[in-house]
Parts: C-alpha cells; structure tokens; sequence
C-alpha cells in the first residue's frame, strides 16, 4: 500500500503532528509513505523520518491550479493509492481527485471544540465528502458528528497516539529549580484558557514560592496572546510563569517537569495528555473532550470543572504536597497509554480497517482477523 499524508501546514498543532505520526509511523509497515505540506511548513518539519517522502506544495489560493497539477504528478510519479487528507485539506484532496479519479481519499477530522458540534456546518466538506471512501474521528463526538452530517458511512473512530521516537537534537532549558516546575504545552487559543492557569499560578505562589510554571505553544500574537501576556505582568508573575513559544522537541522539556497541566475549556482528544503520559508526569486537567477516558480515576490524574479556579489551583497543590502521590500517579498513567494509545496498537487497526475495504494485506505485518 502506498499513502501519502496532506495537512496544511506543520506548524506545531495537534492535526499537524498527527500527519507527522501517521506518516513517520507508517514508513516502517507499508511499501511507501509520504507527506505533503499544502500552505506552509513549520516546525514539524524536523520532526519527518529520514524515510517518510516530502513535499511542500507552496499553494497560495484555494483553487490553485499549479498546486493541483503538481500534486497529481507527485502522485502519478509514486503510484500512491490512498490520499489521508486532514482537517481542512480535504479541498485539495477532492480537486486533484477530479482529474485522477483512481486516487482514494480518506479524511481525518481533527476538530477541537467539540463541546457544541450541533452549530458545526461545513458545505464544502459535506459535498466533499461524496468523494471519501473513510472517515476517521479523534473521539465518539466526532464519530457521532460525521455520521449524520457526512456522505460517507465508512466512519471509524481512531484516538490520537504518540510518536515515542524522538527526531530532534535540540535541547530546551527551563527556567527555575528542579524539582519545582510545573508545565503546559498547548498553544495560545482562548479554548485553551491559560487564564485559569495563570490564575492558579497566582493562588498557588502564596504558598508555594519556589515552584513555576512553564507554557509551551505556538504564540499567534493576537489579542489572546497579549490578553495572557498582559495578565502575566499585572500579577507581577513574571518570575514565576514563563512563555517558551513553540519548540521541535517537546520531549526534552517534559523530562524537566515534575507536574503538568492542561487547563482548556474545550478538546478533542488532546495530544498533550498522551505525552504527560508518555513521561510519567502526574497531571491536573479539566474534564472536557476525552480526557476522562485517559484519567479515569485520581490513580492516573487529577481531573476538574471546566473554568473551576479553585478545583484547579488546589488539586495542583496537592499534588505539589505529596511527592509519592504524583510519582504514583504518573507511572499509572504512563502504563495506560503505553496500553492503550501507542503507535503500535493504533497504526495496527488502522491498517486493518484499511485491508477491510481496499484489500491489501502489508508486507510488514502479520494480520490474523480472528484477534479482531
């Protein structure tokens, strides 16, 4: 089989890295695996295996003509058979399929803010979806949301999973003392809410001076950002929450962590708790999306009300009072995403439910249909 991954861009997004995972894992089981920047490149780009084929369109418009034409060839020339278009790169995808109508495209929705998909309406990707053969969902909602609204009956629902190898050299320093530092890696958009965040560093430095906070994600310098920046100064925390911006080796910093958090108001499936999980960092997050199938007790985290200021800033605390505590908490939740959201159990099914209606059968690995 041979697919080929498109995503708009590779800035550091949760459909961005999914392209790069999707893409970097499959270069190990199937005959070929590319991936395909439509808009812009990014950060990510680092992170593509020296296996994975790419190639960066440049498309400037919607209807780019030039884009299009090079993308045909791009897949003429590779004899790729199934486009995995994601998020909103499925317009490309249905284009070029106008003028090479043997190429099968599959879409993987992605959308955040699932917490009200009643208001979602898309009639591009409605019609665009008379050309999928499948749909992939990150959660049930998604799932739910494609089925009703889409022209595609094959939906399948996929959780996000972690790409465990590491393809950066670089090493991130954080600010403060070891030991004491708390992180959140989610990028500066208001369902993240790094208000509440900053509002709970605020309660949490009256007793507990020496530990900080540390926020990575991408800055898209509008009045979100500033909103959070300004807040940062007028609570004079500035010595104690620190901005990193984004960076191609997230991994590095987790390892300094001892507590990490996510605060959002909405999610799907946030990649970000997988990676806590994946380094055994005991975690705060609010209940929203899918989070609570990843913490499903206080065994493997601490989760809280949406916008709950004080649910939040005191079950940081008691993590930050109880050293045992968290180290437990943090090696049950690695064990269970190691179970359930790793690469390998993940990339397996999704290569079966592939060989269920495309009938290809991978040369690397060894399908018995009476384990499904």
């Amino acid at each position: 089989m041979r697919i080929v991954q498109i995503i708009d861009s590779l800035e550091a997004g949760g459909a961005e890295r999914m392209a790069v995972n999707y893409a970097n894992a499959l270069a190990e089981e199937i005959s070929f695996s590319g991936l395909i920047a439509t808009r812009k490149e990014g950060i990510l780009k680092n992170q593509i295996d020296s296996k994975v084929s790419y190639l960066f369109l440049q498309r400037k418009k919607s209807i780019d003509f030039r884009a299009i034409f090079c993308l045909r060839s791009y897949l003429v020339t590779n004899k790729v058979e199934v486009i995995h278009a994601h998020s909103s790169s499925f317009f490309i995808a249905v284009l070029v399929k106008l003028i090479l109508p043997a190429i099968k495209i599959i879409w993987h929705d992605h959308y955040g803010i699932s917490s009200d998909l009643s208001a979602r309406k898309n009639i591009g990707l409605k019609f665009g979806s008379f050309f999928f053969i499948g749909t992939i969902a990150v959660n049930s909602a998604l799932k739910n949301w494609s089925e009703s609204y889409l022209h595609c009956s094959n939906v399948i629902y996929f959780p996000n999973f972690i790409d465990n190898s590491s393809h950066s050299d670089s090493e991130v320093i954080l600010q403060g003392i070891e030991g004491k530092r708390i992180i959140c890696v989610a990028n500066l958009r208001p369902q993240k809410n790094h208000t509440l965040l900053i509002e709970a560093a605020n309660i949490i430095r009256q007793e507990h001076k020496e530990w900080t906070f540390h926020l990575f994600g991408k800055d898209f310098e509008d009045d979100y950002a500033k909103k959070i920046k300004k807040l940062i100064l007028d609570l004079k925390l500035d010595k104690t929450v620190f901005f990193y911006g984004t960076t191609d080796n997230v991994a590095s910093a987790l390892k300094q962590a001892d507590i990490a958090v996510l605060p959002s108001l909405s999610e799907g499936l946030p990649l970000a708790v997988l990676e806590y999980g994946l380094h055994k960092l005991p975690v705060v997050a609010t209940n929203v999306g899918e989070i609570s199938k990843v913490i499903i007790s206080e065994k493997e985290g601490l989760v809280v009300e949406s916008n709950n200021l004080n649910q939040f800033s005191e079950s940081i605390s008691k993590l930050i009072e109880n050293k045992n505590y968290r180290v437990e908490m943090g090696l049950k939740l690695n064990s269970f995403v190691e179970l359930n959201y790793s690469q390998k159990s993940i990339i397996k099914d999704y290569v079966l439910w592939l060989h269920s209606f495309t009938n290809f059968v991978p040369k690397k690995i060894t399908i018995n249909i009476d384990e499904k």
